[in-house]
């Protein structure tokens, strides 16, 4: 089995291993896999790192692989073709979907998701079309880079966690004695 700890840091020989990954597992720095030759690997990444496809990683041979996004079953959502307004449509799917922090592939005119039926099921509620279909699952990063992430320790997370902390860092204000003006 080959151990893989960094992506690759400088351009090299084309890859001759192709490693496949669902998301799922993209999301993942520590995980054994198969590679496409049938021969293992092992993942030893820094915590936090999402692999995307076409990303070259180096195994502690030298050899270099390439990441490669398996197809998965997806949902692609669009707006109806009767839409008044079809990007609005997809604007309130994407809010609702990102208030529920899931993954979402953004393409023109469309979203892409990992299928799942309550959320099938809310975005036909909202008027939408839902195809199933099987393709490669690149969601958006993120504002602030890398994926959602749940390390909510004092060192860890990414500029949107540590801004966060910082700024509930302090005591809660005490509101109970606070008065409101009512509005004109």
């Amino acid at each position: 089995m080959i151990r893989i700890e960094r992506r690759s840091a400088q351009p090299g020989p084309e890859p001759r291993r192709r490693l496949s990954l669902r998301y799922a597992d993209r999301c993942k720095s520590r995980l054994r896999a198969v590679m496409d030759d049938g021969s293992e690997a092992g993942l030893f990444l820094p915590r936090g790192t999402i692999l995307r496809g076409g990303d070259i990683l180096q195994a502690d041979d030298a050899s270099l692989v390439v990441v490669e996004s398996a197809p998965e079953d997806l949902y692609e959502v669009g707006a109806q073709p009767s839409s008044p307004d079809p990007h609005f449509d997809l604007l309130r799917a994407a809010y609702h979907l990102g208030n529920r922090h899931v993954p979402v592939q953004l393409a023109p005119g469309s979203l892409r998701l990992e299928r799942d039926p309550v959320l099938r099921d809310l975005l036909l509620r909202l008027g939408l079309e839902v195809c199933e279909i099987s393709d490669a699952f690149e969601p958006e990063a993120g504002a602030y880079g890398g994926g959602h992430r749940h390390d909510h320790d004092a060192s860890g997370g990414v500029l949107g966690e540590l801004l966060s902390r910082e700024a509930h860092a302090g005591p809660a204000p005490d509101f109970s004695r606070q008065r409101f003006d009512p509005i004109a």
